[in-house]
């Protein structure tokens, strides 16, 4: 056989062509800039994300929807005594393991993503993981309101975050941290609802409440696909509502959608912003967590057991209530009793879950606005596509709740099966989402992209704080409060001292809750606030932004020396100027665009 020798000459002379030479260096020019953001490396990252994930999540669906909430709801319906006490002390038990196996018992779930996200660069402490985890069993195994989507966006963001202190080697830099929680989120989401589509969407909308994490796209893709072939290998990927997918609608329809939406809307506006406040108050509570859950507990236990004495038979306003979707939708229930369900099933959820319970409201959510919009095509419409208008309530009520429109109509396209339903669901939620403003259920949401304020972390609140302070004494009357300083300042907020101590601040606003008629004989020790927060000069600026940013607003912090003498003060205003030093101009800037200057000269 004859073998052929390539000529050494001719290849040289190949290489050395003119027309190679000329646009070779072009090809690899184009080459660099369109791998330019190193993508092949989320070509290994992500599926891993996603195969630890879904197998995450696939244990705890068989562990809590398989095994324990069957038993429980069983036991529930045939035995409703047993409700109350077994839900105080469920709650209680999961107030004891996070008061005591956890290092904040009120950080958890779907909130410590989001903050971890902004404020920690996508560290998650993973000492208290499976604490939590096992909280959230018992939070929702034992009956309360409240589903799976918590642990499951918890722990895949965690899972994320975890991974990658691990897989450094693989030219991770520190902004992927937080690119892998979000990847990890969406992997968590996607593998819980069978939904994978609804998982990129909903976690890449999760941090804002008009933006999306842009940056966590293509690796969000990866986990989450892969998150929910892992799960369906073991569990079947059916969708988890058996929707009928023919349904068809009439223009008239989507002008009842509409309607639909702005009621929807406006309830969960109501809803969102009682949950806040009783967020608070629970959390400003001082008695012991594992207390205050068990009566969370109790409340839970009482809307449970108060629809069962009203309404006879299995829909009950408790637990992950995935079968209470069927119910809805293949039983006759007047529109009473699926009024009465949705209120009480909001009204358990926001015992549950602002008590402390670990978990989230997704699917509170769209039980509710899918139990109001099956009341409505009944009660207003007349219609008998009670399948539509379920959806497009449900899709309303988590685009108003969480602010996440697109998640919201994607969740009901891809858990339901039936995408005829997107169009209505689009419009009923867009309606939703705009009536219902900023309230959402989220208190570490921000409203859009901004500039990335983590370059900040090194600097310290000595160098942003103000040093001229204008302050007052307690023992000032509230008339010459108001006489001497509103006449010659214009700032809204000052310390107050009780001869030489720093006793708290005042602001003026809470003058107005004072009659005039009584400012002469009251002062400003009447009015001051003593739970101001108070943080050393070398405190990171970061950390000073987040508790300015916190559930707990507070319009400044006071700076103190480590023996209590009042070195300064720090605003946002103050920290949006630092901002305006870094490379990022202010444009940019979205933390608090009408921040004021509180209590600082010029």
């Amino acid at each position: 056989m004859q073998t052929m020798v390539e000529n050494p000459k001719k290849r040289s002379w190949v290489l050395r062509h003119p027309m190679l030479r000329k646009y070779l260096p072009l090809v690899h020019e184009d080459l660099t800039a369109t791998y330019s953001r190193d993508l092949h490396k989320w070509l290994i990252v992500a599926p891993i994300i996603g195969i630890v994930t879904g197998l995450f999540i696939t244990g705890l669906t068989v562990v809590i929807l398989g095994k324990m909430w069957p038993v429980v709801l069983s036991y529930y319906l045939g035995h409703h005594w047993a409700i109350v006490p077994s839900l105080t002390a469920g709650f209680a038990l999961t107030g004891l393991i996070m008061q005591f196996l956890t290092p904040d018992p009120d950080t958890h779930s779907t909130e410590e993503i989001i903050s971890s996200y902004h404020e920690h660069n996508g560290d998650i402490n993973m000492r208290p993981f499976f604490a939590k985890i096992l909280a959230a069993m018992t939070t929702v195994g034992f009956g309360g309101s409240a589903a799976l989507e918590g642990p499951s966006i918890y722990g895949g963001g965690a899972i994320g975050s975890w991974l990658w202190a691990k897989l450094k080697r693989l030219r991770l830099d520190a902004r992927d941290r937080r690119i892998m929680l979000i990847c990890g989120a969406a992997a968590g989401m996607s593998a819980v609802f069978r939904a994978p589509l609804t998982g990129i969407v909903f976690a890449l909308e999760m941090p804002y409440k008009d933006d999306l994490a842009h940056e966590a796209l293509v690796p969000s893709l990866i986990a989450s696909v892969i998150s929910y072939m892992t799960l369906s290998s073991f569990v079947g990927g059916q969708p988890l509502f058996d929707f009928a997918s023919n349904v068809t609608f009439t223009r008239r329809d989507l002008v009842w959608c509409a309607l639909l939406g702005l009621v929807v809307g406006l309830v969960a506006m109501a809803f969102v912003i009682t949950f806040r406040r009783a967020r608070v108050f629970w959390v400003k509570w001082s008695w012991p967590h594992w207390i205050k859950l068990m009566v969370g507990g109790f409340l839970t236990g009482v809307c449970g057991i108060s629809f069962l004495a009203i309404f006879h038979g299995s829909l009950v306003p408790l637990g992950p209530n995935y079968e209470a979707v069927g119910y809805i939708l293949t039983k006759h229930y007047s529109s009473f009793e699926l009024v009465m369900f949705s209120v009480l099933k909001l009204a358990a959820t926001t015992f549950s879950l602002a008590a402390g319970g670990v978990s989230a409201m997704f699917v509170p959510l769209f039980l509710s606005g899918g139990s109001l919009g099956v009341a409505f095509a009944q009660s207003v419409v007349h219609s008998p596509a009670i399948e539509l208008y379920a959806a497009v309530g449900m899709a309303a009520f988590i685009a108003a709740g969480y602010k996440t429109p697109l998640a919201a109509v994607v969740f009901v396209a891809e858990a339901t099966g039936g995408h005829s339903f997107i169009i209505p669901a689009l419009i009923g939620a867009a309606v939703a989402y705009a009536v219902s403003g900023d309230a959402s259920a989220s208190g570490d949401q921000r409203l859009h992209e901004g500039v990335r304020v983590h370059e900040l972390s090194n600097i310290m609140v000595a160098e942003v704080m103000q040093q001229n302070v204008i302050s007052v004494q307690a023992s000032l009357s509230l008339h010459g409060f108001t006489d001497v300083l509103s006449t010659h300042y214009r700032h809204a907020t000052y310390p107050v001292f009780d001869g030489e101590e720093l006793v708290g601040i005042a602001a003026v606003w809470s003058l107005a809750k004072i009659p005039r008629s009584k400012w002469d004989a009251m002062y400003v020790r009447d009015i001051v606030d003593r739970h101001v927060t108070r943080v050393p000069a070398n405190c990171d600026v970061m950390e000073a932004l987040r508790l300015l940013l916190s559930e707990y607003r507070q319009h400044m912090l006071l700076v103190v020396s480590h023996t209590g003498r009042l070195e300064g003060i720090v605003t946002k205003s103050d920290i949006l100027k630092a901002l305006r030093t870094q490379k990022h101009t202010a444009a940019n800037y979205s933390y608090d665009e009408n921040a004021t200057h509180y209590g600082l000269e010029g």
